[in-house]
């Protein structure tokens, strides 16, 4: 499936944390989309134009991942928060609704958590849900990613081979776009995964206060296990199943996921 780019416009914003890239889409309320790991904007390519129509949309490019720069130290959930903040200083948004998925997700909590007055309305797209029962399960385990770089190039291929259950069926446009992004983020394309198992998740969730929609694709093996648990954590929330919603739900199921993220975002405008 492939929406039109117009009117999407595509820039770098220098901030405190180093240079973000953003791909921007319409004017008004600000809706921050944040991507999973190892992916980029391009996660939202075709989510921007119809958020764009009612909404200020902006998808970055997490640092160390696209066309941003790496953090300066040791990337942590916590840092790739603070810098989801200092672009949106930047771009003069003291308040946004804010939109994740997998990675994206870990860190829209954290955003929400640590400052919630900057967070009008917080959507969590297949968000892992990160204990200590994970972080000893996950501890020394190797990460979907993470493929050894051989000289003939067979890393691709076992690479392109581990993702592609996770994804549908002959669908390999979707898989080029991972693949992509993937070689790109270089050894942050595992390391991402890592940064999410470290995360004292169980510690935020309930400090989220904003209204809250967790969408759970019930294709994607880790996330549909654990969107309850999210949802059950955090008080008021909403749970909405996509059906056949897979790893890559946004790009899989972009008017699906645009319609949900709309929907929610508008019912909860301040009049």
């Amino acid at each position: 499936m492939t929406t039109s780019k117009a009117n999407v416009e595509r820039r770098f914003v220098t901030t405190q944390h180093g240079r973000i890239h953003v791909a921007m889409a319409g004017a008004g309320v600000p809706v921050l989309l944040l991507h999973q790991t190892p992916r980029s904007w391009d996660e939202y390519r075709d989510v921007l134009p119809p958020l764009g129509r009612d909404f200020g949309a902006i998808a970055m490019d997490t640092p160390g991942f696209g066309d941003s720069d790496p953090p300066a130290g040791e990337p942590s959930i916590e840092v790739w928060a603070q810098a989801a903040l200092a672009l949106l200083d930047v771009l003069a948004a003291p308040r946004a609704a804010v939109v994740g998925h997998h990675t994206g997700a870990a860190i829209a909590v954290e955003i929400a958590a640590s400052a919630p007055s900057r967070v009008s309305a917080l959507v969590l797209s297949a968000c892992p849900f990160v204990d200590a029962d994970r972080r000893a399960k996950h501890e020394g385990m190797r990460v979907i990613d993470d493929v050894e770089t051989r000289a003939d190039g067979a890393h691709l291929a076992e690479l392109w081979a581990r993702r592609q259950p996770f994804y549908p069926a002959d669908d390999t446009d979707l898989l080029r776009r991972f693949m992509i992004d993937a070689l790109r983020a270089g050894k942050m394309a595992a390391e991402g995964h890592r940064v999410v198992n470290r995360y004292r998740m169980e510690d935020r969730l309930g400090h989220i206060r904003c209204p809250t929609l967790v969408i759970d694709p019930t294709c994607d093996p880790h996330a549909h296990p654990a969107a309850p648990k999210v949802a059950g954590a955090i008080a008021g929330s909403t749970l909405r199943e996509l059906s056949g919603g897979m790893v890559p739900l946004p790009d899989q199921m972009p008017e699906a996921f645009a319609g949900l993220v709309h929907e929610f975002v508008a019912g909860h405008l301040k009049p």
